[in-house]
Order: C-alpha cells, then sequence, then structure tokens
C-alpha cells in the first residue's frame, strides 16, 4: 500500500535510491559483501567519498577556493563546530534568529565569542523573514537558517551584505540553485532532503579558517577532516553511500535547477488550495517567506475543533507525517525534492474533499 509521506524527516528518499541502497545493503557492486561491512580505506568506498565530493562541487558549483566534507553529528554539531572554528573572544559574529534551529544555534555559539543578534522573528511566533537590519563590517560572520522547518519560512533571497555568510541549508540544500560564492561556509545534515540521518555535509571557503587563536580538538577542526577527505576516522559509511545516491539522482533529473521547477510547481499546487480553500488557511505572513520545502497550515476561524477529522481523512488516504509541529500546531505538509507531484495531488484531493464534507 503506497505511503504518502510528508514527514519532515528524516524524510522521504527517491525510489530508485532506496532500492540501490537496499541492493547495496545486501551485496554492493558484486563484492559479496554488504556496503554496511566494507572498510572505509577500501578502493571501493573510496571511489563513494570521491563521487560524494565531486557531485557536491559539480551541484553547488564551487570553485576551487571551497572545500566539502561529510561530517557526524549532524547539523546540531555544527551551531558550536561553526562558532569553535570561525569565532574568537577577540572577534563578533551576528544572528539572525527566525526558529528553533536558529536559536539553538545562537545558544551554541555564545560559548565561543561574541554573538549579536540582529533580528528575529519571535515576536510573531517565526511566521515571517526579518529584512530590515544591518551588518557591521567588522562582523566575522552572518549566521542564517535558510529555511524553518518548524514554522514553514525560507529565504526566497539571500541577504546582500560585505561579511561572509554562513547558513544552515539542512533542509533545502540541492533544492535551488544558489550562488556559493556569497558563503563562507554552508551545513546541512542528511536527513531532510541529501540523505539518511547519519551525516552532515559542510561546505568552507578555505580562506575563512586558521583564522582563531584556540586550540580546537583535532575531532572539532574542519582542517582535520578537510586533510583526510571526510576520513581521518570511520566515516559514517551508508550514510554517505545514500547521500551520494541521492546527489546522483539530483543530477539526473535536471540538477538543482530541475529540482527547483519540480519544487515550485509542487508549491504551487498546495499553497493554492489553501489560500482557495476556505477551511484552512496558511500561517506565514508574507507569501514570498512561504517554505517551498515545509508547508505549514492551519484550521480557519471557528474551524478549529475539525482539526482531529482532516487528520483522520489524510490517513485514509495514506498520507502520514501531516501533522505540525507543537510549536505552530495545525498540519505540516514537507515536499522535499524526492516527493512526487502526485503525492501532493493526493493530498490537495483530501482537503477539497475535507471541504465538500465539513464546509
Amino acid at each position: 500500500m503506497k505511503k504518502h509521506n510528508f514527514s519532515a524527516g528524516p524524510a522521504i528518499l527517491p525510489a530508485v535510491v532506496l532500492e540501490q541502497a537496499a541492493q547495496a545493503a545486501a551485496d554492493f557492486n558484486g563484492m559479496g559483501l554488504s556496503i554496511l561491512e566494507i572498510s572505509h580505506r577500501s578502493p571501493e568506498f573510496s571511489a563513494v567519498l570521491d563521487e560524494a565530493h565531486g557531485l557536491v562541487r559539480e551541484l553547488l558549483n564551487l570553485d576551487e577556493s571551497y572545500e566539502a566534507i561529510f561530517l557526524q553529528g549532524g547539523a546540531s554539531s555544527q551551531f558550536f563546530m561553526t562558532a569553535m572554528n570561525l569565532l574568537d573572544e577577540n572577534s563578533k559574529a551576528a544572528y539572525v534568529d527566525t526558529g528553533t534551529w536558529s536559536a539553538k544555534a545562537i545558544k551554541e555559539a555564545e560559548l565561543f565569542g561574541g554573538i549579536e543578534i540582529i533580528a528575529s522573528s519571535k515576536d510573531k511566533n517565526y511566521s515571517y523573514i526579518p529584512k530590515e537590519y544591518s551588518v557591521s563590517k567588522d562582523t566575522a560572520y552572518l549566521h542564517i537558517t535558510s529555511n524553518n522547518t518548524i514554522f514553514g519560512t525560507q529565504y526566497d533571497t539571500f541577504p546582500d551584505i560585505e561579511v561572509p555568510l554562513v547558513a544552515d541549508m539542512s533542509s533545502d540544500i540541492f533544492s535551488r540553485p544558489i550562488d556559493a560564492s556569497r558563503f563562507g561556509l554552508i551545513y546541512a545534515g542528511a536527513q531532510k532532503n541529501m540523505g539518511p540521518a547519519g551525516a552532515v555535509l559542510v561546505i568552507v571557503k578555505k580562506s575563512m579558517l586558521d583564522k582563531v587563536n584556540r586550540t580546537i580538538p583535532t575531532m572539532l577542526n574542519y582542517q582535520t577532516h578537510i586533510k583526510k577527505g571526510s576520513a581521518f576516522n570511520t566515516p559514517p559509511v551508508f550514510p554517505i553511500y545514500v547521500s551520494m545516491l541521492t546527489m546522483r539522482w539530483v543530477k539526473e533529473n535536471g540538477g538543482v535547477e530541475g529540482m527547483q521547477k519540480h519544487n515550485e510547481t509542487k508549491a504551487a499546487l498546495i499553497y493554492g488550495e489553501i489560500d482557495r480553500n476556505p477551511m484552512f488557511r496558511g500561517t506565514v505572513i508574507d507569501p514570498v517567506d512561504r517554505s517551498k520545502m515545509n508547508v505549514t497550515f492551519i484550521m480557519a476561524e471557528g474551524k478549529e475543533d475539525l482539526e482531529g477529522q482532516f487528520m483522520e481523512m489524510c490517513n485514509e488516504a495514506n498520507c502520514v507525517g501531516v501533522k505540525g509541529h507543537r510549536s505552530v500546531g495545525g498540519f505540516r505538509a514537507s515536499i522535499y525534492n524526492a516527493m512526487p507531484l502526485e503525492s501532493v495531488q493526493v493530498l490537495v484531493d483530501v482537503m477539497k474533499r475535507f471541504e465538500e464534507k465539513y464546509g
């Protein structure tokens, strides 16, 4: 029975990737061994790492001034590793607070240097992206969260500033073209839009490194992993392999430009229904801030007592993972790269039938 997986993460993966990964878990490339049990130093896995690194560079059009590495610990580990590697007690960094994950990043970064929260949307429960602020030229970097999975907001365009951007792109990496030259560092947990949980991708401009005067523990120093090509210690072999397969799938389906068109079509379909259907309303104030990855909506005023009935109809249609985060309530449909348009249409049809029954 087909399930339409709208979960925010761990999230949907392309069907062909799941098939290839399942085969590799039993027998990798005809070796008679599982990908889960081959040596991370073997030529076979070295080839996986090389292709994964190469696909990152190709899909995001990275030049030689950038390094890309795969680490463990998820994006949450990067909340402190970014500051540890880029910030010291004599420098400061600016942060924009747009939700739970940026707030956690701020808390961790404060352990390593001066942090200025230059803008926040907390006053309206993170229902918009702040736009009116300035960044001092002596700031080491500006940290943003490009897409906010819980609150359904996303940067439509990135801040035009004179200092390096550091971005948590965990939930919209590879979903659209970006100008990588505008970023000093990008990090992304795999489990939203790239692969399974267990790996995090870090892309860093080499000129950002070796500027702090602290001693950084070996495993937490970006240079350690750059010098060893993401294999200083045993890397998360299977998550990297599945991420490589997913990036290969992105390339075969038009690259990030193809993903952008696909995601815009899906987003237009479901947001169009939210705006049309009198039973629902969106939670994001300005349509330009609406996420194309995580669509958040709630019952229209006076219809709140029907939330359970709508969830029941979703379950009957095999639409799973639609319940909203407790911070927002209502509903959330995560429509990452691998989500087919057909599944979004199923959810939209449920919304229409719900209106017919209860409207």
